[in-house]
This record gives structure tokens, C-alpha cells and sequence, in this order.
């Protein structure tokens, strides 16, 4: 089968390429601009076009090699050129659910699904991480880099499939896992769910199409890793493990045992833009929702008293103003383990335009100790301040699910081209 993507180089689109390269599809696609994944589709020599998506790499792949399936992202407009062309010569066309589903159904695999509002990507790292530690063959799909291994691989030789599964969009509702794990469930994307009754009856639709649910009940004893988040998500990767371990029907002789399972998970070396130390004393989180930063940060602040850092300061993006609207009353007390806050502009995105956008002023006021957050831009003035933060010792702590990652990594020798007094222990 030849398949073609649309936003190739994508955290939520790549590393599905990658898989159906790896399971023996031919793989090509396009992208406006070279994404996160863009290096390891070089490393595979899977054919990627960057700049406009105007249609014409995609015909020219029609006319020499043929294309069976264009598989796109959900943020592709229903007008998009490529999708267009698609239909008028007759492609199947479809979002990355539909063609993921069919790719497991065609290698017999068993879905293991992680799904939530909080936790789910580290824990779906997490899972997979055992696998590979413990020498176990997995094929599986994480919806971020991971410095360790690829973001999608296909083994021919495994029995299950891990899998980032994704409420947005409801997209989760397309399959029926035979294992799934639930991490925190919350409410978000109040664009999709208009109601937290609604998105609630969605995860109890997605549980009920499971053959095995396993949730997080207490954390687990033994898993030692730094800050609650990590304690939980661990501790709920372990329980998904150990019910996987039961129900296989492979490598029963090698079954590693609890020790060795702690030893490993203890071990996490983390994932891309889940508390990622990207330059000692900085690091970068995708969370964005006030219950994931309160976490995040309580783990920011075992770090700060672990390795002796003098406080901890946070940049924070919010992400989608109609998200902002939902969830303005719950920043009361986010980030009451921030010392500074940096609050910049929303990262707007599928936007409702009726809506008033509300400013970094606005939201800054519900917090309950707002003296310490101010409004700021991604700009040299930020730089400078961030810079004499580092130097003073100040853990830095980046919270987007927007452009600011970008902006953070291209200025991080200036931000960190000296430093007063180093930890050690980090």
C-alpha cells in the first residue's frame, strides 16, 4: 500500500509514518514547515516536501508511484488543495485513526491504549520504555520525541501495540483496544465537548469498547521518581504492565520480575516536552491545563530543593482562548510552587471568534497570589530576564503546548551563557 501524509513531520502525524514504514508501506508526504519529527524521517528515507502544501507533490507522487491512502491531521481544513485533489481522483482519504486501526487489524496486533486528560503521553513513554528495557519486542506510537527511540516503530515480532490515544476530536471513540490504561481524567477541549458531562460520557464510551481497563488506585510502592505526576504515571504504567505480562501469550520463559520492573521505570529518562531538561536548570513541559501545572510545578519544586536551586520560575504559555474561557477560574492556585511567573500572550488556535480574547493581564488576576506573575512577549526583554534568573540559580520552567518551546531552544545560549552557581546533583 502506498500512503500519503499530510503534515508528515508532526508529532500527532509522524510518527505514524514511521510505523507504516517500518510494517512495510511506502511512504511519502508533505508538510508547510519541518516539524518535530522531521530528522527521524530523514534517518528512514521516508520522501518529505516542506513549504506550501499546494498539491503539486502530491500529484507528482499520484502520476509516478500511485498513492492508495492520503492520511492527514485533524487541523487540515476540508478546502485544503491536497485534499481536494485527493478526492477528485478517488483517494481514500481519512485522519490518522482510520488508517492506524486498519494497519493493526492487517498485522493482527493487540492495542494497548493510554488515554486521559493528564499523564497520557509520558505514561504511553513510560510503557514503552519497559517494553525496550526489559527486552520485550513492541510496536507503538508516541505522540512526542523521545530522546531514547524512535516516536513510532513497527516489530514484527510483537504481539501488542502501545498507543497515545487521543480524545480530541474524539478520535479515541475509533477503536477497541484489548487493553486500556485511564490516567487522570479532567475536562478539556471544550471546543469538541461543550459540556464536562460530555467528555466524561466519552471516556466511559472508550472504557466500555475496552476488553480490560486498569486505572491508577494508590501509587505504587517502590516507584521512586521524582514529583507526583511522574509517581503516578509510573505507578500506573507498571499495574498496565503487569496485566499485559499476564495476558500474553508470548515470552512467558522471560518474564521479568517486579524488581527488575521498579529497577526499570525508576530509570525513565523522560520524554520531549513532558519535564524535559533541555540545558541544566531549564526545562520544558507541554502542560497547559491549571491541574497538569499545579503538578507539574510540585515536581519543579522537588527539583528545586533536591539539587538546591534558589527558586523557580516559570514562562508560561496558555494555549487556545476558547480553553481559556473554560478554565480561567481554576488558575487560583497553579502555581503557587512558582516563585515568577511569565505570562505570555494565548497560542490561538481553533478559535471560536465570538469569543472576547482574553489577555495575559486578565488571567494573571485570577491567580490568588498574582503580585508575582507579569505580563511579558517573547522578546529580548525576556531574555534578559530569564538570563539574570539563571544566573542568580533560578530553575527555569517553560509550561506551553505552543510555539514558545521553539523560541525557548533558539535562545538558550543566551539564556544560559553564564551561570552564578551550578548544581551538581542535577
Amino acid at each position: 500500500m502506498k500512503v500519503y501524509f499530510s503534515g508528515i513531520s508532526g508529532t500527532g502525524i509522524g510518527p505514524l509514518a514511521e510505523l507504516a514504514h517500518d510494517a512495510g508501506f511506502e511512504v511519502f508526504g508533505s508538510d508547510l514547515t519541518r516539524g518535530a519529527i522531521a530528522d527521524e524521517l530523514d534517518k528512514k528515507g521516508i520522501e518529505a516536501r516542506y513549504g506550501e502544501q499546494d498539491g503539486n507533490f502530491l500529484i507528482q507522487k499520484i502520476e509516478t508511484t500511485g498513492v492508495d491512502w492520503l492520511v492527514h491531521t485533524s487541523a487540515l481544513p476540508k478546502q485544503h488543495r491536497e485534499l481536494q485533489i485527493a478526492r477528485e481522483r478517488n483517494i481514500k482519504t481519512s485522519k490518522r485513526d482510520e488508517f492506524l486501526a486498519e494497519l493493526i487489524r492487517i498485522k493482527n496486533l493487540k492495542m494497548v491504549a493510554i488515554a486521559g486528560t493528564h499523564g497520557k503521553t509520558t505514561t504511553t513513554a513510560m510503557l514503552v520504555w519497559l517494553f525496550k528495557t526489559l527486552n520485550i519486542p513492541v510496536s507503538y506510537l508516541v505522540g512526542t520525541t523521545l530522546g531514547w527511540a524512535e516516536s513510532g516503530k513497527y516489530d514484527a515480532e510483537s504481539e501488542y501495540f502501545i498507543y497515545e490515544a487521543d480524545e480530541y476530536d474524539r478520535n479515541f471513540l475509533a477503536f477497541h483496544p484489548y487493553i486500556s490504561a485511564i490516567t487522570t481524567i479532567d475536562y478539556d477541549h471544550p471546543d469538541i465537548y461543550p459540556t464536562r458531562e460530555d467528555y466524561q460520557a466519552a471516556f466511559r464510551k472508550f472504557e466500555s469498547q475496552s476488553d480490560n481497563v486498569v486505572k491508577n488506585t494508590t501509587l505504587m510502592h517502590g516507584v521512586n521518581l521524582i514529583g507526583a505526576l511522574r509517581r503516578i504515571d509510573g505507578s500506573l504504567a507498571v499495574r498496565c504492565f503487569g496485566t499485559i505480562l499476564k495476558k500474553s501469550q508470548k515470552n512467558t520463559e522471560k518474564t521479568p520480575n517486579q524488581a527488575s520492573i521498579l529497577d526499570a521505570i525508576n530509570r525513565f529518562p523522560g520524554a520531549g516536552r513532558r519535564f524535559e531538561k533541555i540545558e541544566r536548570g531549564v526545562i520544558s513541559d507541554y502542560g497547559h491545563h491549571p491541574s497538569e501545572i499545579a503538578l507539574t510545578l510540585e515536581m519543579a519544586r522537588e527539583l528545586k530543593e533536591r539539587d538546591h536551586y534558589g527558586g523557580v520560575a516559570v514562562i508560561y504559555q496558555p494555549h487556545q482562548n476558547t480553553r481559556q474561557h473554560e478554565i480561567r477560574r481554576e488558575y487560583k492556585n497553579a502555581f503557587t510552587d512558582a516563585g515568577k511567573i511569565f505570562w505570555l500572550p494565548t497560542y490561538l488556535t481553533r478559535e471560536d471568534p465570538q469569543l472576547e480574547i482574553l489577555s495575559a493581564d486578565t488571567l494573571i488576576k485570577e491567580l490568588d497570589d498574582h503580585e508575582k506573575a507579569e505580563a511579558a512577549e517573547m522578546n529580548e526583554v525576556l531574555i534578559h530576564k530569564l538570563q539574570q534568573l539563571h544566573k542568580a540559580n533560578w530553575l527555569i520552567v517553560l509550561l506551553s503546548a505552543g510555539p514558545a518551546d521553539q523560541w525557548l531552544r533558539e535562545n538558550l545560549a543566551s539564556i544560559t551563557s553564564e551561570r552564578k552557581t551550578p548544581s551538581t546533583n542535577e
